[in-house]
């Protein structure tokens, strides 16, 4: 007498069948020819001049100078690090790039943060201040630049020395902030963040809006506060967004020329307090007409950017694994 078993067994499960080389090459040539444009543009325009930048920064190059470039080797790179002349503005200009890269990455992502939390909320009027904040990243930099140069005037008609003047009763006078070496920096950073916040918002915004509303709701049942439920649902919900934000804040913030530039040569800047890499770089060619130093303050410089985003991504990984 045969027995048949409790459990039947199963049907094996199809295996997927293996696709032929034929069938890859079918789906890699549409790939490659969509991505051409892209990879392209960005060898075009970021891998050749950098490696142009390199080959220049071994030459002592001088524009539209009847001497031919002379190959000089390292000798730009060695001035960079040794030669007080040179040295002495390089650091300088690294250490105000640094100071504003540390003041600006955490302020301009926590107040984009906050932005996003609040325009995300069901509100009348919501699309208006949605549009308000985002305004500032529509206008040019030359634009920002030239109405915070009226805020900023040293005169007392200045609008930042007005109010401050109305508010204390008098007894605030008219402040060069952007001459003084203790705020010059500090009212560049507060432009920056006005002018840069509402673009790493609307980036925050839709990694809030793609958070299952249950969870909020869930929250609510169990009694959990606002404050609770930003710090266990919301913040969680975008940690991948908010990485994405800081490391591309970091590259802004070290990039940062054009406010700068604009501010120095037409509102009389503290050129000391206020000058990064970038402005340095610029400055060596139209100054002193030494282009082989400027590109080899951008190679040193782009090293430099990219030695910090990596070590912070790396940080960013081990706190995301150790989580």
């Amino acid at each position: 007498m045969t027995t048949t078993p409790a459990v039947a067994e199963l049907p094996a499960r199809r295996r997927p069948r293996p696709t032929s080389s034929a069938a890859r090459r079918k789906d890699t040539l549409p790939g490659i020819l969509m991505a051409a444009p892209g990879v392209g543009a960005l060898a075009f325009f970021v891998a050749v001049p950098f490696v142009l930048a390199i080959v220049l920064s071994l030459y002592n190059v001088q524009i539209a100078s009847p001497r031919p470039a002379r190959f000089v080797g390292l000798l730009q790179y060695e001035r960079l690090f040794t030669d007080p002349i040179v040295s002495g503005p390089f650091f300088r200009a690294l250490l105000n790039n640094l100071t504003f890269a540390v003041f600006v990455i955490p302020v301009q992502t926590g107040l984009a943060l906050l932005l996003a939390v609040l325009v995300n909320a069901k509100l009348r009027g919501v699309a208006f201040f949605r549009t308000l904040f985002f305004m500032p990243v529509v206008f040019p930099m030359a634009l920002v630049a030239v109405i915070w140069r009226l805020i900023l005037d040293r005169s007392g008609n200045g609008m930042l020395n007005t109010v401050l003047h109305v508010l204390s009763g008098g007894a605030f006078g008219a402040h060069d902030w952007l001459g003084s070496s203790s705020t010059a920096m500090a009212s560049i950073i507060v432009l920056s963040v006005w002018q840069g916040a509402g673009f790493q918002m609307v980036i925050i915004l839709a990694a809030l809006q793609e958070i299952p509303q249950e969870r909020y709701e869930a929250a609510s049942i169990d009694r959990a506060s606002t404050f609770q439920q930003f710090v266990h649902i919301t913040v969680p919900g975008i940690r991948n967004t908010l990485v994405f934000v800081t490391l591309l804040t970091t590259i802004f913030a070290f990039r940062v020329y054009d406010q700068v530039y604009i501010l120095i040569s037409t509102a009389g800047a503290n050129e000391e307090a206020t000058q990064t890499v970038l402005y340095q770089a610029t400055s060596s060619i139209f100054d002193t007409n030494n282009l082989g130093r400027a590109c080899a303050i951008t190679v040193v410089f782009f090293a430099i950017v990219m030695v910090i985003t990596l070590v912070q991504r790396r940080l960013v990984r081990q706190t995301e694994d150790g989580a």
